[in-house]
């Protein structure tokens, strides 16, 4: 072990001393092993992020974890109007109506998902077909339109 630390010492001192040449590899050398070694570091940290919220995903579907959605987003908001006020961004009308509009709308989405039954069967009503929807002309017009739409966006 000492050895390599000599071996460090004796490169990493004096750098101002040597060549622009030594110092360039040295410069170079040290950068490519830092940013190897950070890569290597951040891609295990992604995977272990990433595994952890799938896992915690497939105990939810499973009936593991129950999560109440609606107090973490009410934590969230708060720790986000916690850190703009930290630094010094008070909220305007505008924002606090988005936000008001997009919890109501998070809260019409989960009401539609739990009563998705009742939905289908007023959707059958609806359109007059007991049996469910039936795809016609128009809906596949207008589901490539919207996809060339999406498409062109993403392109462009």
């Amino acid at each position: 072990m000492t050895n390599y630390s000599e071996i460090f010492k004796k490169v990493f001192s004096d750098i101002g001393q040597r060549s622009a040449y030594s110092q360039m590899l040295i410069g170079v050398s040290s950068g490519w092993v830092t940013g190897y070694t950070t890569m290597k570091i951040g891609k295990f940290a992604a995977f272990a992020v990433g595994g952890s919220i799938i896992l915690l995903e497939i105990a939810h579907q499973e009936g593991l974890v129950k999560i109440n959605w609606s107090k973490l987003d009410k934590s969230v908001d708060k720790l986000a109007d916690k850190v703009e006020a930290s630094l010094g961004r008070e909220k305007n009308w505008k924002d606090k109506t988005e936000r008001y509009v997009d919890n109501q709308l998070d809260r019409a989405e989960s009401l539609l998902t739990r009563n998705g039954k009742k939905v289908a069967k007023w959707y059958t009503k609806l359109i007059g077909d007991e049996e469910g929807p039936k795809v016609n002309d128009l809906h596949i017009f207008l589901a490539s339109f919207f996809g060339g739409v999406a498409l062109g966006i993403a392109t462009g």
